[in-house]
């Protein structure tokens, strides 16, 4: 039985309908997303803008013979419960290492506690009302002030809040980066190039596919587990050294570079190979003069991305004990480090609530280092991509 022309209208409408609700749909989603990551970051940025301020007590300090044994001494008794116990200790250290300061006085800005700090920035604090009273006097006054918290900048770990930092952590990371792509990149790159260009099509480099796109799939703990049982229990790497911690990412990064260098050769024309044999050129030197030239943007592309995965990388630096407490830089790659994911994770398991901006604050410095990352690689494709 045909149908008739009032038939096919409705069909088409029905189809219409339908396509138009599959598009809201869609564009709900997108939207939707889009909400969750946009209260995502006004969450981190209203938590952790505050950790880049910190409370400051203006006091004068006199280095006298007393300070030298007691550093309480060396400031005003009325000052002393307001100011870091941390900047305190630290008195009688600058008169051993500066004989020159004894008998003397200046007048310094010293970290505040704590407690001083989240009060001055509206948090939860534990402070009585004769103590907030008093601070409200010294602030009136201009002898305590939030100013910009560089300690967070320029100190490692520490068990006060107020004087906790990030530096070792980024010093960790940086280490930590470099031995993933020294042992990652060349590796990675040469796997590809062999595969790519040279292996022949059979059952064991089939396999060898299959299990290199198996790998880039598990769960990062296993790389962790992985490393612990080879490199720290059988080889004997320092536990907790960034050489450990970056030959364990370079494990999990190998599948993302070996994948990305290979779309990257295979976007290379093949008429660039045929014309590289017609002149006589061998094998290896059409892919080292012709073909990887061509595709190093797309390979680099592909491992700044998977270094910045690494980078952001928690459970298999914990698993080989890059999560120790890290007051000092590290000086050398088989000396005990942390990173900066390991860092937030200490951070947010800690109970004073100024750890809790400490925590938001170190996730906004990470999150602009890898969006620096996928913005530089994004950057890098459009700048040197070429269309065939």
């Amino acid at each position: 039985m045909s149908q008739t022309f009032d038939d096919i209208s409705q069909q088409l409408k029905r189809r219409h309908r339908k396509s138009s609700r599959l598009k809201w749909i869609s564009m709900g989603a997108l939207g939707l997303a889009g909400l969750f990551l946009l209260l995502f970051f006004a969450d981190m940025l209203n938590k952790g803008l505050p950790a880049f301020q910190q409370a400051y007590v203006n006091t004068e300090i006199n280095y006298t013979e007393e300070a030298a044994s007691d550093a309480r001494q060396a400031i005003p008794d009325d000052l002393v419960p307001l100011v870091s116990r941390t900047e305190i200790r630290s008195i009688p250290l600058q008169m051993r290492n500066n004989e020159d300061l004894l008998g003397t006085s200046e007048q310094k800005w010293l970290l505040a506690n704590s407690e001083v700090d989240q009060y001055l920035k509206g948090n939860r604090n534990s402070l009585s009302e004769e103590e907030r009273a008093a601070i409200d006097e010294r602030v009136e006054s201009g002898q305590v002030e939030l100013g910009f918290n560089h300690t967070f900048f320029t100190e490692g770990d520490s068990k006060s809040s107020e004087s906790a930092g990030i530096l070792a952590a980024v010093v960790g990371t940086i280490m930590t980066m470099i031995v993933t792509l020294a042992i990652s990149f060349p590796i990675g790159v040469m796997t590809a190039v062999y595969l790519e260009e040279f292996a022949p099509d059979n059952r064991i480099t089939q396999a060898i596919e299959i299990n290199i796109n198996n790998l880039a799939a598990i769960p990062s703990i296993l790389f962790g587990l992985l490393g612990l049982a080879i490199f720290i229990n059988f080889f004997g790497v320092p536990r907790s050294s960034p050489l450990a911690g970056g030959m364990t990412l370079a494990l999990m990064t190998l599948p993302v570079i070996i994948i990305s260098t290979r779309a990257a050769l295979r976007s290379v024309p093949d008429s660039i190979r045929h014309a590289a044999f017609g002149v006589g050129c061998s094998r290896w030197q059409v892919v080292r003069d012709h073909v990887l030239p061509l595709a190093m943007p797309g390979i680099m592309t592909g491992s700044i991305i998977g270094l910045a995965q690494a980078m952001g990388e928690t459970a298999p630096l914990i698993i080989v004990g890059m999560v120790a407490f890290i007051p000092d830089m590290s000086a050398s790659f088989t000396e005990a480090a942390t990173v900066m994911p390991a860092q937030i994770f200490t951070w947010a398991g800690e109970p004073e609530p100024a750890f809790v901006e400490k925590t938001a604050g170190g996730i906004l410095v990470l999150l602009a280092v890898l969006i620096s990352l996928n913005a530089f690689a994004v950057l890098l494709r459009k700048k040197f991509e070429r269309r065939w």
